[in-house]
């Protein structure tokens, strides 16, 4: 008789337990379930797959979690018992590139090392298609000095800052890998991160995040692994312009010309030069709604209180972290970029203009919390330029940015309001409960008024207003604002083609990631970096067959 048995891999999902209950207790439960739907399990090895934190009831906040069961079994389970056990199939897709056969002496070039550039990238070379990845910063250990200096004495190196140079705008961030996208590829975004020094506690969380300190390090060991694979690294090196010729590609850079058979184009959504110049020689580019607003400020403790009540400070539960949004005005507000025990840091990338953003390290102990609170601005709130709504987008972000410089008093101090002036429409109020982060203090207190139109602070303050009736106390007087977020995405997208991924009219440029317009964050980011990769590669042969 044959026993023939199936490899099984299911997914236990909304077991509740209490922030105290141990690991075991959670897999016990997962087990029971299955055993109820008259699932065997004795052949069955059971792991925590995912972990998130229900605090929507402060007396009763529970972790609500999604148990792995994986082993081999006789028979498959029917869909009425997976379903009585809250279960389901696990299917993850497996990354097997496809090769094509178009040969060239060249290989092929990624601009940008942020997420969507390294993962690009690192796919490339594990496949002996030996890329040339360039940025315009420069390597980890440079960037991190350039941005110390920059706060310290506020000397701005337009080329290596918070946005430009190894690993992107996110390496300076909390390194939050939350996603909205259903991509399958995400958890092997995940995988390689880890492998590469993240966390391993990135696998499991509901809501994974790495931190700016241990991000550093991961981009580091990627970019030396595309080296030791065959692919070369180049540091500021900045695209100036692509060159198309019958049988490649020729790019300008400031370190003189690379010949290519392809170019992955991730140049990050603060390449304002790069987007200009693809304008100017009548690539396809379309403007995309974005957002602007400021970074709030709160002491994490208060954060702690409002959503974990009695239980803040637990050690199972850590620093609480907020998602907050409305809808009922005339435009979206949300929060973004939460970053719990974190910093507002100094983003600005151009002379003469001020950003923020915000950061926080892996323990996330620092005193304040802080997060975006962004507007919508919709294509028709810009005045083109020369005719191109995405140069107006672009001139809109800039100005903002300039009158931040000016009512911060310029050297990049930045200007900054308390919760109470803003809402009550006055000025001049110093922070005091809550002290700003940004700079160690190098604020001035300004009025807002002098750098949004008035449809943003109208909207701000509709939106504080509403987060303080969903969570206690974040409309407080005390809280502080420091402004301006300008970057919070790209405002135009390069159109490409749906199923090539190359560029409309550019079959051998592919425009990805956050700077292209197709992402929002590290982990999509770097899953479409995947995509373009493997997108390339079906049409491209690689240089070493493995």
């Amino acid at each position: 008789m044959s026993d023939k048995r199936t490899r099984l891999q299911l997914l236990i999902s909304g077991i509740r337990v209490s922030v105290d209950s141990a690991e075991e207790e959670i897999l016990k439960k997962a087990e029971t379930k299955m055993k109820r739907a008259g699932i065997p399990t004795s052949t069955l090895h059971f792991r925590l797959y995912k972990k998130s934190v229900d605090a929507r009831r402060r007396e009763d906040i529970r972790f609500v979690c999604t148990v792995l069961a994986e082993g081999e079994c006789k028979t498959p389970p029917s869909a009425s018992a997976l379903a009585k056990a809250d279960a389901r199939i696990l299917e993850e897709e497996s990354l097997l590139p496809v090769y094509g056969t178009k040969t060239s002496p060249y290989p092929p070039l990624v601009v940008g090392m942020g997420p969507a550039g390294l993962f690009a990238a690192l796919l490339l070379a594990q496949n002996g298609y030996r890329p040339i990845l360039i940025d315009r910063g420069p390597s980890v250990e440079e960037r991190v000095r350039d941005v110390a200096r920059f706060r310290q004495n506020g000397v701005l190196d337009t080329e290596s800052n918070i946005q430009f140079g190894a690993g992107g705008a996110g390496t300076f961030s909390d390194g939050k890998l939350i996603t909205r996208i259903q991509d399958p590829y995400c958890t092997l975004v995940l995988r390689t991160l880890v492998q590469f020094g993240a966390p391993e506690d990135i696998l499991v969380k509901a809501k994974p995040h790495v931190g700016t300190d241990r991000l550093r390090t991961v981009v580091s060991s990627i970019l030396t692994e595309i080296q030791r694979l065959g692919g070369e690294v180049r540091y500021r090196c900045r695209m100036d312009d692509i060159e198309e010729l019958p049988d490649g590609l020729r790019v300008l850079t400031s370190h003189g010309e690379i010949p290519c058979s392809a170019v992955i184009l991730a140049p990050g959504h603060s390449a304002r030069d790069t987007y200009q110049r693809l304008l100017q020689k009548n690539y396809a580019i379309e403007p995309k709604p974005f957002s602007v607003g400021v970074r709030v400020e709160h002491l994490q403790k208060n954060i702690d209180a409002a959503l974990y009540g009695s239980l803040a400070g637990h050690p199972n539960l850590g620093p609480a972290e907020y998602a907050l949004s409305d809808t009922t005005g005339e435009r979206g507000v949300y929060t973004f970029c939460m970053c719990p025990g974190g910093e507002v840091v100094a983003a600005a990338s151009e002379e003469g203009g001020l950003v923020v953003n915000g950061m926080s390290y892996h323990a996330r102990d620092g005193k304040n919390a802080n997060s975006a609170v962004a507007v919508s601005i919709r294509c028709e709130d810009v005045e083109p330029i020369d005719g191109s709504v995405a140069l107006g987008a672009i001139a809109f972000q800039r100005r903002l940015e300039r009158a931040a410089f000016f009512a911060g008093g310029g050297g990049y101090f930045a200007p900054v309001m308390t919760m109470g002036d803003f809402l009550e429409g006055k000025r001049g109020t110093a922070p005091s409960k809550i002290l700003p982060s940004y700079r160690d203090g190098m604020v001035t207190c300004a009025d807002f008024s002098e750098i949004f139109p008035e449809y943003v602070l109208s909207s701000l303050r509709n939106g504080f207003r509403s987060f303080g009736r969903k969570l206690s106390g974040f409309d407080c007087v005390d809280a502080v604002l420091t402004a301006p977020e300008t970057r919070t995405s790209a405002p135009l997208r390069i159109l490409r083609n749906p199923v090539t991924r190359a560029g409309i009219g550019h079959e051998r440029i592919y425009p990805c990631g956050e700077g292209a317009g197709y992402a929002g964050g590290i982990t999509s980011a770097a899953v479409d970096g995947l995509r373009s990769a493997l997108a390339l590669m079906a049409v491209f042969a690689p240089e070493k067959q493995f």
